[in-house]
């Protein structure tokens, strides 16, 4: 089992994601809504443990 190095900074609504290589992914987050470079998908956050995911293809 390997263990892996995650880290997440936030500066204001950005975000910011690093691995142990280096920095992997930048985000946005305002009120429900959220977008992520990497995976380029918008994510909008449900009542309780639901959310609903767009994938840019």
């Amino acid at each position: 089992m390997a263990i892996l190095f995650r880290k997440m900074t936030r500066f204001g609504p950005f975000r910011f994601h690093f691995t142990q290589s280096g920095f992997s992914s930048w985000g946005i987050k305002i009120g429900r809504w959220s977008w992520n470079s990497k995976t380029r998908a918008n994510r909008i956050d449900l009542p309780g443990p639901l959310s609903w995911k767009q994938d840019k293809k």
